[in-house]
């Protein structure tokens, strides 16, 4: 047997725990959380067109309805949060459950739900936060953004439901108070996340969101939704219509 013959095995070895490596480091280096879960998760009933692929982000961009806005009269007590949250028997509030779903490394709940220890990212800016009081639970569509789409025809009831949404993935994320001050009640042609990383994510986010409510979109943001879209050609939208 050849020297070269007999080293082989052992460069065969070496390859496939390089590759290994590589797809591990891959995966770790995807910028996006996990969705919040419901603690009573809501049944996936498909992509708006009843697909469970869901639909390309361009196609759910055109299904948005666009209108002016409506103006005046917002109020944020209009939008009841937080209430007890998805389960009334754990102590936690909205946000407290919000804040135990997103976590990347799971805190301990104490009396209260002061949550401490812990480890989340958040993915609008890709800074890692491992004390939950500064985090801020943000409303993907900014309160007074939905009062202005629509949610001012709504009862309290239906807004409350709005501003403590739990039972689809993405309509509140936690992200660092910073970011979340930031954006404050401006909309995808007025702001969006300093993370370059962040934007297919958060064009996913904020249009499954506005149909999942059956929000409109006025012209200027729905025209920079469209600009924007052909960034992000393998987005899909998977909406689970509001009850």
């Amino acid at each position: 047997m050849s020297r070269c013959t007999a080293l082989l095995p052992a460069l065969a070895a070496l390859l496939l725990t390089t590759t290994g490596c590589a797809l591990v480091d891959e995966a770790l280096d995807d910028p996006k959380p996990p969705p919040a879960v419901s603690a009573s998760p809501a049944v996936d009933e498909g992509a708006l067109d009843g697909s469970a692929d869901g639909l390309p982000l361009a196609d759910a961009i055109a299904q948005l309805v666009v209108e002016p806005e409506h103006t005046g009269g917002y109020q944020r007590d209009s939008f009841r949060h937080w209430t007890g949250g998805d389960d009334p028997d754990d102590g936690c509030d909205t946000r407290g459950e919000l804040l135990l779903a997103e976590a990347v490394k799971p805190p301990t709940k104490e009396a209260g739900c002061t949550l401490v220890g812990g480890e989340w990212f958040s993915y609008y800016d890709e800074v890692t936060v491992t004390d939950a009081s500064k985090l801020d639970v943000d409303h993907m569509i900014p309160l007074e953004e939905a009062w202005s789409s629509g949610a001012h025809a709504w009862d309290a009831e239906r807004r409350t439901a709005f501003a403590n949404d739990l039972a689809a993935p993405r309509s509140l994320v936690a992200v660092t108070a910073k970011t979340n001050r930031s954006k404050g009640a401006r909309d995808v042609a007025e702001w969006l996340p300093p993370a370059e990383s962040a934007l297919c994510t958060y064009l996913e986010d904020w249009t499954t969101t506005k149909l999942r409510w059956e929000l409109t979109a006025d012209e200027t943001e729905h025209a920079a939704l469209e600009r924007l879209a052909p960034q992000c050609p393998d987005s899909t939208v998977t909406v689970i219509p509001a009850p």
